[in-house]
């Protein structure tokens, strides 16, 4: 029962904002959704899983990699990817390796920053959308004055209220947009630095046991 009542309330609020609340409801709908699906897909055993660099050398050192531990590799993760390109190039020479590993490491950074973007016009447009909803009730407001005068504050009521809610909701869906793009920027870039220095680890680890293969020739 309370529910339906919280329900009830809910939508006569909306209503009361205007027709300007259902792109405003719609934006909340896809920002939310971006926020749920980033939370999952940035995860960091989903994108960084601790010790694959150290699995990886101990399959290389066992002399246990091929074609399907390559593509299981690759098939496994974002750093699983950037370190398959560094071991397909593993054979030549260190600025090959490195060149192969960022090209592959730029297109894994797009992929974790997916939807982000969208994320954040979410947080720009709703404030804007909010004000033209305020600007709508305004003019709503000065139509009753003129019609009615001031001495009639119930017929001003709808206008005054629509200006106040297409506001507030405005606000209420930029603030947590802007907040969680901020905060999942922050993770794209820390999984980037983290996946950066896996790669350099393992082009130096390979580099260094070549040139000491060779070196004991």
């Amino acid at each position: 029962m309370a529910v339906q009542r919280k329900g009830k309330i809910v939508l006569e609020i909306i209503q009361a904002g205007g027709w300007l609340m259902i792109p405003l409801l719609l934006c909340s709908i896809v920002a939310l959704a971006i926020i749920a699906e980033r939370f999952w897909g940035l995860q960091r055993k989903r994108v960084a899983p601790d010790n694959l660099l150290s699995q990886v050398w101990q399959t290389v050192k066992a002399g246990q990699l091929d074609a399907n531990r390559i593509a299981n590799l690759r098939a496994g993760s974002p750093l699983g990817r950037v370190l398959a390109a560094g071991l397909l190039n593993s054979r030549k020479d260190r600025a090959v390796m490195k060149q192969a590993i960022e090209e592959v490491g730029r297109h894994e950074i797009h992929q974790l920053e997916r939807f982000l973007n969208t994320l954040c016009t979410i947080a720009a447009i709703a404030p804007l959308i909010g004000l033209l909803g305020s600007v709508v009730g305004l003019m709503e407001v000065f139509t009753t004055m003129a019609s009615h005068g001031v001495g009639n504050p119930q017929a001003m009521g709808a206008g005054i209220s629509k200006i106040m809610i297409a506001t507030a909701a405005g606000l209420a869906v930029a603030i947590p947009a802007l907040m969680f793009y901020r905060y999942f920027q922050r993770k794209v870039d820390d999984l980037g630095i983290t996946m950066e220095q896996e790669a350099i680890k393992l082009v130096e680890v390979m580099v260094g046991e070549r040139e000491s293969a060779e070196y004991s020739r």
